[in-house]
């Protein structure tokens, strides 16, 4: 797009948000002029500010977290001052639930989708959202304003499903020892800060030679239950992909094993990149009609540069994937004598 045409919005975010590989997901999106897109997982706005200011597009974006809401109110004022118009349009809800969020307020099939998964930094900084054994705060984790807090799951649930969250969500291998740690001091008073949570958690896991902290994986898998994370994710690729019109993009930021899986195995299969049955398998010799509707745009996942991951922690364990729904094949036959020489 050329200069004269480019929206006088600032690309600069707001301060505290650094956005995670914006020049990959920029390119793998690639916003054009009169298309429609969505971002939907606003946070703090650093995709949904370089894709409005890339292209004179149309954007809607979606965020659970009603703080998030208030930070794009703030870009709709600023877009409104500098262009006379507001072309963002905020939802509040999750990503998991596009469809029906997007079709009750009329928006149009999707010329492409970003998806920035896990917690914004706005969360894990801010104390009082409960996210981060960092900062002491009330034992919440939640990425919106309903539903069990941490502190209801980890003073609540018995024993061996508590020790089954940790470790399916948080991959924590000592598991069953952190879900008896954390059930015998409850019993002396209830669990309600993150600061307590994660004492008690590092007097039974060791430290490694990694430095990551002993309570990382613990509080991941209560975050991601708390929040159903992965059943979001499972919902929100299928309808994202399915609400793409021809050409149209999905592009996905994923930070750790547990995401990025799911993520890869929606755009696989999608593209009908998925392992097939044993060749000894009757099913293998059924004729497959349909051709995919998808092809993938990356065909291993793209990981942030050495200067990213210097400058920005967070980055350094992002993977991105992105697959673009194929034009409609052009179908009609027309007739040797009707083709122009």
């Amino acid at each position: 797009m050329n200069a004269m045409t480019t929206p006088p919005l600032s690309t600069t975010p707001p301060p505290g948000h650094v956005p995670v590989m914006l020049a990959e997901v920029l390119q793998m999106l690639a916003p054009r002029d009169g298309a429609t897109y969505l971002d939907g997982t606003f946070g703090g706005g650093g995709y949904a500010r370089a894709i409005l200011a890339a292209a004179r597009c149309t954007l809607w974006a979606i965020d659970r977290d009603p703080a998030a809401i208030r930070r794009g109110e703030a870009l709709q004022a600023e877009l409104r001052a500098a262009e006379g118009t507001c072309r963002l349009h905020m939802v509040q809800g999750g990503f998991g639930d596009m469809r029906a969020l997007l079709e009750a307020r009329g928006a149009p099939a999707l010329d492409g989708v970003v998806l920035d998964l896990g917690v914004s930094s706005y969360q894990i900084d801010e104390g009082a959202r409960g996210f981060s054994f960092r900062h002491d705060g009330p034992l919440d984790m939640r990425m919106g304003d309903t539903g069990p807090t941490a502190a209801d799951i980890v003073n609540r649930t018995d024993e061996s499903d508590l020790a089954d969250i940790l470790y399916q969500y948080g991959e924590e291998r000592l598991s069953r020892r952190v879900a008896r740690a954390i059930v015998a001091a409850r019993a002396q008073e209830p669990i309600l800060t993150t600061f307590r949570l994660a004492e008690i958690i590092r007097s039974v896991v060791p430290g490694d030679r990694s430095g990551i902290d002993p309570a990382t994986r613990s509080f991941q898998g209560l975050r991601i239950h708390v929040n159903d994370e992965l059943g979001q994710i499972r919902s929100g690729l299928d309808q994202a992909l399915e609400m793409l019109a021809p050409g149209g993009r999905l592009v996905v930021v994923s930070f750790h094993s547990l995401e990025d899986r799911l993520v890869k195995q929606a755009m696989h299969r999608a593209a009908g990149r998925l392992p097939g049955p044993s060749r000894h398998d009757p099913r293998s010799i059924q004729a497959r009609d349909d051709a995919p509707a998808f092809r993938l745009l990356t065909g291993r996942t793209l990981r942030p540069g050495d200067a990213e991951s210097r400058a920005n922690p967070r980055a350094r364990s992002a993977r991105l994937r992105a697959i673009e729904r194929l034009p409609v094949p052009d179908t009609s036959d027309t007739s040797p004598t009707e083709r122009r020489p």
